[in-house]
């Protein structure tokens, strides 16, 4: 079993009390940034072991009576139907996603701001369906000279033109389907209109990484550096924070460019800052809940080296740059890391040499690592997956859960009706055909019942995978890798 290094129900707890305190320093209005993702945040799980996917909303589910949730989506983006490319879903329709997800866990979901909207004709279409739902829409716009031009933003002609969002709870949080949704401009121009209207609201940012109170070469933060290689950002140590106060703390470099104008913002709405470094608004406690370091390090590490594959097999298929591999390749130096300690890919990669054909690796939860290798009728990913569910149920290896008469059929439907060159099954055709024959079949469905066990496994593949195959392995909940191989 991997080592737990997180503490999430300290978290919890933790990070609640915090944010409350947060809003008690302004007037019971809290603003409140949240990065990151707010649902299924496996970075986070990963590099943090113990930490839940979902701790985050777990952590607004305890301030539920006490939050409210506005959606910031930038109006040009639903235009141009931007993909939020780990779902696959254009933002717009992530937004409706997010608004179902909240409500479904109890949360309130206040309203939608469009940002940067200019009546764009998708996004009018997407306030009306929004309305449908019931979802209050409010409209934010372009400054000019944003955000150079301080004097121009905290005026009327700036933050002034933006609809006020009329919201009722002390906490509202607002979040976005990606970035660029414009929600640290969202915020500060509700503190605009609160003061505007007697309420000195305040204003804070959750982001989970980098771990402010961590040092800036640990590898979790490390690891958060890897899995934004593609915005070509680094971690910093916030010179404003230790000026300030004699602290060393770590921040993003974002964070700590705009910081100066969000000061000078603060400046001239209230004529004063409440903050006097990036470090100072945020509210992370993430950093105060490892209680196994090593645990944490050794996962982290592992994470980048999985960073580092995604990038080559990005490149590989045209969709990540070069200087990314790059980047990733500085950091594994960095910690003396190579792509081979990742425990499943030298048995892949050596079963792909012993059989001249590609070959799947995967390590289970007890570190035991399954291979599975090109055959006639199942193509490597196909048998690894099924080996890896027979040792899970303890079924020997030789008796057979999946007969060539079954497999027969499907084969020729794909080869002789639907096109397809490859006779061989896809994972997915693999787990159709076991469920076929599982009523039939006591051998069938005792492997299917362990499905389950696979969240959380690592799995390597010698060459790219076909996209059917890596769905299947999302859906397990497997961490998949590849050699930039193609078949």
């Amino acid at each position: 079993m991997a080592r737990i290094g997180f503490d999430n129900e300290k978290y919890l707890a933790m990070q609640s009390a915090h944010i409350r305190d947060r809003i008690a320093q302004f007037d019971n209005k809290l603003y409140l940034e949240f990065g990151g993702k707010l649902f299924d945040d496996y970075h986070a799980a990963r590099v943090l072991p113990g930490f839940a996917a979902d701790s985050k909303l777990q952590m607004l589910a305890q301030l539920a009576d006490e939050a409210e949730i506005v959606i910031a989506v930038n109006a040009e983006d639903i235009e141009k139907n931007k993909v939020r490319a780990d779902l696959g879903l254009t933002y717009d329709n992530e937004v409706i996603r997010l608004i179902g997800e909240f409500r479904g866990r109890g949360l309130y979901v206040g309203s939608v701001v469009l940002t940067r909207y200019a009546a764009q004709r998708s996004a009018v279409l997407f306030e009306a369906r929004l309305k449908e739902l019931g979802v209050a829409v409010y409209h934010h716009y372009t400054i000019p000279e944003y955000p150079a031009n301080v004097a121009r933003i905290v005026s009327e002609e700036g933050y002034g033109k933006n609809d006020y969002i009329e919201t009722t709870r002390q906490l509202v949080v607002v979040t976005a389907p990606g970035p660029g949704s414009g929600k640290m401009a969202t915020c500060l121009s509700q503190l605009y209109h609160e003061l505007r209207r007697g309420v000195r609201a305040g204003y804070a940012k959750y982001e989970t990484f980098p771990i402010w109170n961590l040092p800036l070469d640990h590898p979790v933060n490390l690891a958060y550096e890897a899995a934004t290689a593609d915005l070509n950002d680094v971690n910093m140590l916030d010179p404003y924070h230790w000026k300030a106060y004699g602290v060393t703390t770590v921040n993003y470099n974002r964070d700590v460019e705009i910081f100066p104008v969000l000061h000078a913002i603060f400046l001239r709405i209230y004529g004063s800052s409440p903050y006097a470094s990036p470090t100072d608004m945020g509210v992370n406690m993430a950093g105060n809940c490892i209680f196994d370091d090593a645990a944490c390090r050794e996962a982290s590490d592992q994470e980048i080296i999985r960073r580092y594959f995604q990038a080559v097999a990005g490149v590989a298929e045209g969709r990540r740059e070069p200087g990314e591999v790059q980047k990733i390749l500085l950091l594994l130096s960095q910690e003396g890391l190579t792509p081979e300690d990742r425990p499943a890919v030298p048995p892949a990669r050596q079963r792909a040499e012993e059989t001249l054909a590609p070959a799947v690796a995967i390590e289970l939860s007890d570190g035991r690592i399954i291979t599975g290798k090109t055959t006639d009728l199942l193509g490597a990913s196909s048998a690894a997956l099924v080996n890896a569910i027979k040792v899970l149920a303890g079924i020997p290896h030789e008796q057979k859960i999946l007969s060539p008469a079954a497999i027969a059929p499907i084969q020729e439907l794909k080869t002789k009706f639907l096109g397809s060159k490859n006779p061989r099954l896809h994972t997915d055709e693999v787990l159709i055909a076991l469920s076929a024959t599982a009523a039939d079949n006591d051998l069938s469905a005792r492997a299917l019942h362990q499905l389950p066990a696979l969240r959380g496994c690592q799995v390597h593949s010698s060459v790219l995978l076909s996209a059917a195959d890596q769905r299947t392995f999302q859906k397990l909940g497997c961490d998949l890798t590849c050699d930039p191989t193609r078949v």
